[in-house]
């Protein structure tokens, strides 16, 4: 059996376009079609000679309107991935195309931000740029959202991102922040969008997510990894996606015409984490302390460093905490951590010494007594558990 050659241009150093990619994978390893496969780190700079490629189908990342461009008169079936369009003209003419849903993708960061009993919403999205129309168009779905449901929502789309204007950028959406109408939740258009507006919350002092919520989209471990407090993010079905478009151009190596295929892949989910679990809370301390915590638990702080962040007394502090969370301020933090360490005890790789470590328990010793004492069951029973 001679392998058909075919070209994957996307942009690997993305993790949307590498779960696209790891579909397609799996598409051949479900089915045992064989491939010669040819991809770059990233395409961009071999699209010029493309045409000359003597190869037998492609699979592309139509975002880019160049590639998109470079691509419209080959005689070797092609395969569209991309974002949706509310405007079915914008989709490319006679080439079968595999959409993430936008539509969908905002609804999900949407209704969660109100099932959390927020009533304000904003958006935080791109400058307008050839290569950002799936940015604009969750920016418009947005919209529509807002507008059908009789609100009015703040759209910021800030700088493009750049080392050297990034200082200048920070400040602009500190002040953003710190003009927003609160509490309010934020979709961001990605999570490293969201990553930013976390960030300037913290240099703005605005406590997350109590006076603002905020949703990711991606799911990017990178971002998670990046970001003091955890984020939320609706998972993309970027890898059905991949898995979709290597069905289409099988389909179409064996004679099938798919012209005129469009398939839009709907969101997985939501990883619901920190930054948009919105508590109305009515002690402006207890706000403060909880942004705090959320920060710095894992670094083992104190009930005393709460209180000099928060800016009262120790004793005052207990007491708004007891009537607002029945709780003491070492509880919370506790609890913070203990929080951590479930979510990381799911994951295999990390060794649990290590789990003790970035949880900010003294010892793995010092963690086990903790979960006897919380959980009664040690750390590897909970992971256990975990499993069922």
């Amino acid at each position: 059996m001679t392998p058909h050659r075919i070209a994957l241009l996307f942009n690997a150093n993305k993790v949307y376009d590498r779960q696209v990619i790891a579909g397609i994978g799996q598409y051949l390893k479900s089915t045992r079609v064989v491939w010669d496969l040819f991809l770059e780190e990233d395409f961009r700079c071999r699209t010029l000679g493309i045409q000359h490629w003597r190869g037998d189908g492609i699979i592309a990342d139509f975002d880019d309107p160049t590639v998109e461009e470079a691509l419209a008169h080959l005689s070797i079936p092609v395969v569209a991935i991309g974002g949706s369009y509310a405007d079915d003209s914008r989709y490319p003419a006679n080439i079968p195309y595999v959409a993430t849903d936008n539509t969908k993708l905002v609804r999900v960061a949407y209704d969660h931000l109100i099932e959390q009993g927020l009533q304000r919403f904003a958006f935080y999205g791109l400058p307008p740029s050839p290569g950002n129309r799936w940015a604009q168009e969750r920016e418009d779905a947005f919209l529509r959202m807002i507008a059908a449901d009789g609100l009015e929502g703040m759209v910021y789309r800030g700088s493009p991102t750049s080392a050297g204007g990034w200082g200048r950028s920070q400040e602009d959406m500190v002040a953003w922040v710190r003009s927003l109408p609160k509490p309010i939740g934020v979709v961001a258009v990605t999570d490293a969008r969201a990553r930013q507006l976390l960030q300037a919350c913290v240099v703005a002092d605005v406590p997350i997510p109590e006076q603002i919520a905020v949703v990711g989209i991606d799911n990017d471990p990178m971002a998670q990894l990046l970001s003091r407090i955890p984020l939320t993010s609706v998972i993309q079905g970027a890898e059905e996606m991949g898995r979709m478009a290597a069905q289409v151009l099988h389909q179409m190596l064996h004679g099938g015409d798919c012209s005129s295929t469009r398939v839009l892949v709907p969101p997985v989910g939501l990883c619901v984490q920190a930054s948009s679990q919105h508590e109305p809370l009515r002690s402006p301390y207890v706000m403060r302390a909880k942004h705090y915590i959320r920060q710095y638990a894992c670094l083992g702080i104190k009930t005393e460093q709460v209180a000099d962040y928060v800016g009262i007394s120790r004793t005052l502090l207990e007491e708004h905490f007891k009537r607002e969370l029945k709780q003491t301020v070492h509880q919370a933090i506790l609890e913070h951590k203990l929080e951590m360490a479930r979510s990381m005890l799911v994951d295999n790789s990390i060794p649990l010494a290590e789990v003790a470590v970035r949880c900010g328990f003294t010892s793995l010793q010092y963690m086990y007594a903790v979960f006897r004492r919380e959980f009664n069951c040690t750390p590897r029973q909970f992971l256990g558990m975990a499993k069922i």
